[in-house]
């Protein structure tokens, strides 16, 4: 499954496309097939987990990015639902304080970098510099950057700096995975419209939501050009379809199980100094002892 979504460096995609969309309807019969992938995922990946926070050699920073609605908070929800706590760090990043806007853009997310034996979720990222702030460039005016530093070329620049240092963060023992929940425009319309009727999501739905909607089409087309400059190999993005939720779960589990496993994890190897400890008189001593 990862590598039916995994974009290749510098591969050029369409998000519109069908071939990120397919038409997947669950029958009663299907569910339970689900159900039971996505609770093997979970468990293979906390398996992982603990391996990697034994190992404390790696670690693994995973971003999500995605139109609103896309089922970001739900996937990392349930696919990290069997990680242990003490080996997982979630970070989500909204508008830049102004204490974040005083520094460079890429500050207030390396200090979220996760450390080694950790796996590090960022629930939007320093991407939102080549999306949102892109599509409305009423925003860079306000990032205090000085003038002569606003060109043509900035969003070009903008993708080398995040591919430097995403390579520099691979190259000290951190792992960087990008996935693009791609949920379709009719889908994300539903769902808002399911959070504006059920009193239980009303806190989920804002309106400026809605009025982010106008601006589809320029958002698809940032995300087109974000993904074909900043995915390579040491560090690629995914593109899940997120229609159904089910499935992209399935997916974003696959990803993450699969960066970890090329890491050829293994439990750290005992000293022999530590391991003559082990030979048996502790275990004796241990169990000869009075209550």
């Amino acid at each position: 499954m990862p590598k039916k979504y995994y974009v290749g460096e510098g591969k050029k995609i369409q998000t519109e496309g069908l071939l990120y969309l397919p038409k997947m309807t669950l029958g009663p019969e299907d569910k339970p097939l689900v159900k039971e992938a996505l609770e093997q995922g979970v468990d293979a990946l906390a398996a992982l987990q603990e391996i990697l926070y034994a190992q404390d050699r790696w670690s693994l920073l995973v971003i999500f990015q995605a139109m609103d609605a896309a089922g970001k908070d739900g996937g990392i929800k349930h696919v990290m639902s069997g990680v242990n706590p003490q080996g997982c760090q979630v970070s989500s990043f909204k508008a830049p304080s102004a204490e974040e806007l005083d520094h460079d853009f890429l500050w207030r997310c390396f200090r979220r970098v996760p450390e080694r034996g950790r796996i590090g979720i960022f629930n939007r990222s320093y991407y939102e510099e080549v999306l949102v702030v892109k599509v409305h460039e009423a925003i860079l005016q306000s990032q205090k950057l000085p003038k002569k530093l606003i060109t043509k070329n900035i969003w070009k620049q903008r993708y080398e700096d995040i591919r430097n240092f995403e390579q520099y963060l691979h190259r000290n023992g951190t792992v960087v995975i990008k996935l693009f929940l791609h949920v379709s425009k009719e889908e994300q319309k539903q769902r808002f419209i399911d959070r504006i009727d059920d009193p239980s999501k009303n806190w989920k739905f804002s309106t400026g939501d809605v009025k982010e909607r106008g601006y589809w089409n320029q958002y698809q087309e940032a995300y087109e050009e974000m993904i074909k400059n900043t995915s390579t190999k040491d560090s690629p993005w995914y593109v899940i379809p997120a229609d159904n939720k089910s499935y992209a779960r399935i997916g974003i589990a696959s990803a993450i199980i699969s960066a970890l496993d090329q890491m050829d994890l293994e439990y750290p190897q005992v000293s022999p100094e530590k391991n003559r400890g082990t030979s048996g008189s502790e275990k004796k001593a241990l169990l000869e002892e009075k209550e």
